[in-house]
């Protein structure tokens, strides 16, 4: 079989198993054989190749303007010369003069095979990044098969990713062929192939876990309506019900917490709070403070400010360590949140109280039943 014929099989087995158009690397081809006979052979001229698509002979052309003084024989031609080819040319007219050189034939092979191997490589670039390209912002299970400077690599399958320093989850270490549930959080195409950026830490990777664990989320019976995160300590998330049936925090935990612990053993013991959402913002931010129990909640709509009274024993539970249950309280809601116990708060004013007498009342209450069986017991 001569190159040629070769050639064509080629391009038809690429056509075929990567779904390149055969005219795209004819063109590729001619533009590199310009590029090579030029170099080879040395030569100023106007250089256009020519392959021909059913046979794949390659023929090498001179191009030359038609003059009427000829001043530059490399690269024009007069009239009368053009017209001993064809009569049909004129003034102004290209003239592909045929001037394939010898030895050419190898040339054209070598070269026509450099880029055959490099839109074979350029494919399957392609393909691969594609198909990561649309699994970002969602999550894959990775294993870990190095360090290098501190960053993570971690097997993806048919590539390895990337888990930088800082979205790695504080404590936790990765040993070899550890299987972890990452987040992909960017693909990027690069000279030497996709690149793939992974993460522990980004709240999605929550967000993602839960859909794999609860059917229901999954199937948007329940909706994850915002989650905050502080990796590797602790999460707030809060869920809504659009069937009233269904209890949104229930199925997120699942049967003896099931499901919940699932997630919390691949978090490494990462604490989760799940909590009711609700369109009325005092009852959320009262839920988002879970575990801690609010008395009074007094809102400011244009500062987007929330003022929290809670049970005197329970300001520390309400700010929590260092202030972190306030702070993922206060991202998870959007609200600025500011909390004072209820001696605190009856001191210097902090509320009026009749703006939250809802929330008054059921704590009340709560204390009324619990000084009650104190009382009978």
């Amino acid at each position: 079989m001569d190159s040629s014929a070769e050639l064509l099989e080629a391009l038809d087995m690429i056509r075929k198993e990567k779904g390149i158009d055969k005219e795209i690397i004819f063109e590729a081809i001619e533009t590199s054989l310009v590029s090579a006979c030029k170099k080879n052979f040395g030569t100023s001229q106007n250089i256009k190749v020519e392959i021909n698509r059913e046979t794949g002979n390659v023929q090498v052309f001179a191009q030359k303007e038609i003059v009427e003084d000829v001043y530059d024989a490399f690269l024009e031609i007069s009239l009368e010369d053009a017209r001993k080819i064809d009569p049909i040319f004129k003034m102004g007219d290209i003239v592909d003069i045929p001037i394939t050189p010898k030895n050419f034939g190898r040339i054209s092979a070598q070269t026509a095979k450099q880029v055959v191997v490099q839109k074979f490589r350029e494919a399957e670039r392609a393909k691969m990044y594609n198909e990561y390209a649309a699994k970002e912002r969602d999550i894959d299970t990775g294993i870990v098969q190095r360090n290098e400077r501190k960053n993570v690599i971690v097997s993806l399958g048919k590539l390895d990713a990337v888990l930088p320093v800082k979205e790695q989850m504080p404590g936790e270490e990765y040993k070899f062929n550890d299987r972890v549930k990452v987040y992909i959080l960017e693909v990027k195409q690069t000279t030497k192939g996709p690149q793939v950026t992974v993460s522990r830490t980004h709240y999605e990777l929550v967000k993602r876990l839960f859909e794999l664990e609860v059917p229901e989320i999954y199937d948007g019976t329940v909706e994850i309506k915002s989650i905050s995160r502080e990796a590797g300590s602790r999460t707030k998330m809060a869920v809504y019900s659009k069937n009233p049936d269904v209890d949104a925090v229930g199925a997120c935990v699942g049967q003896n917490g099931a499901r919940v612990n699932v997630i919390v053993n691949e978090l490494k013991g990462e604490k989760i709070d799940i909590i009711n959402w609700s369109e009325d913002v005092k009852q959320f931010i009262s839920e988002a403070l879970s575990p801690s129990k609010v008395i009074a909640v007094e809102i400011n709509d244009e500062e987007q400010s929330a003022k929290v009274v809670v049970p005197d024993n329970q300001l520390s539970l309400a700010i929590g360590k260092e202030g972190q249950n306030v702070r993922l309280a206060a991202r998870l809601t959007g609200w600025k949140i500011d909390i004072k116990s209820e001696a605190q708060a009856k001191m210097t004013k902090f509320i009026d109280f009749s703006k939250s007498d809802a929330f008054l009342e059921q704590y009340e209450d709560e204390q009324a039943d619990i000084n009650g069986k104190d009382a009978e017991e």
